[in-house]
């Protein structure tokens, strides 16, 4: 088995167990700032440190930083911010699996986002496979309690959280891409001090924002650091993970394989959380599945 492969499944569960221990932590003890701080604050000391001893180690320089390069990363490091905050609060609305299949729109909407912000085209292939997205989500998005013609179901607080989500993760992803290339260094270290600057950005401002609004939520956050601690970390190992996947295989590969983290999160669903999952909504995330992995691949 090539490694690529393993390193991905364990990029995909990282990310799965992350967003499990937001979802009870959101449940339980943390507000939704507080769940998407607890990732932040935790992980940055960790990223820092990791860069440091890798510059250290390597003898190499930092890569000169352009304004570009910090418009870039502040775009990116703040709609992370809301979209990671729309996802816990829709795992207050829907089911965990449902909740991470909408926050999976990020795919397409990525398409089109980059076409406007990078110029990126989008080929007959990827606009059809954006076209069975669509009709996923609408199967999503019909819920018992909405009555009426199919339109109602999209606009529902549920759906619109879950579309809203994607579309920020899909800005953020695109900007992160922006930031990065204004970097004049080895991928992997552009990738790092991406990471380290943004990460340390969001921390910053977001301890800014619950002093100001909500600074219960802090303490709180270290009440919970037994279990805030593994959000940062595994959020940690996650973006290490992919990153170390992409050295090694094509991107598309990847990305496509990195689809079983919808399989991962239903497991979560039905097992951890004991949650329900309607055939309509496994029918919605299979079509959303085949959307994201035509898209991947023709892309």
């Amino acid at each position: 088995m090539e490694l690529w492969i393993p390193v991905t499944v364990a990029a995909a569960t990282f990310q799965t167990l992350r967003f499990m221990l937001q979802k009870t932590l959101s449940a339980t003890r943390l507000s939704a700032a507080g769940a998407t701080f607890a990732r932040f604050v935790y992980s940055a000391p960790v990223i820092l440190a990791i860069l440091a001893i890798w510059l250290k180690l390597t003898g190499t320089e930092l890569p000169a930083v352009t304004p570009l390069f910090w418009t870039y990363a502040a775009v990116g490091g703040l709609t992370q911010i809301l979209a990671t905050v729309l996802v816990v609060l829709l795992f207050k609305q829907r089911n965990f699996a449902v909740g991470i299949t909408f926050k999976k729109t990020e795919v397409m909407q990525t398409a089109l986002v980059g076409a406007i912000v990078l110029g990126e085209g989008i080929s007959l292939g990827g606009f059809l496979a954006i076209l069975v997205g669509l009709a996923a989500v609408l199967v999503l998005s019909k819920t018992p309690d909405v009555a009426g013609p199919w339109w109602r179901a999209l606009v529902t607080p549920a759906s619109l959280t879950g579309l809203a989500s994607g579309a920020l993760f899909a800005v953020s992803g695109v900007t992160y891409r922006g930031a990065s290339l204004q970097l004049d260094a080895e991928a992997p270290l552009r990738a790092g001090v991406t990471l380290a600057a943004v990460v340390t950005m969001q921390t910053l401002a977001m301890t800014i924002w619950l002093l100001w609004r909500d600074p219960g939520q802090i303490r709180a956050v270290w009440v919970a650091r037994c279990t805030a601690v593994w959000v940062g970390l595994t959020s940690l190992a996650g973006s290490f993970c992919w990153f170390l996947a992409f050295t090694l295989q094509n991107a598309a590969y990847v990305n496509a394989l990195g689809q079983v983290e919808m399989v991962l999160s239903l497991l979560a669903s039905v097992l951890f959380f004991r949650e329900t999952i309607h055939r309509r909504e496994m029918l919605g995330m299979a079509l959303l599945g085949v959307s994201l992995l035509t898209l991947i691949l023709v892309i």
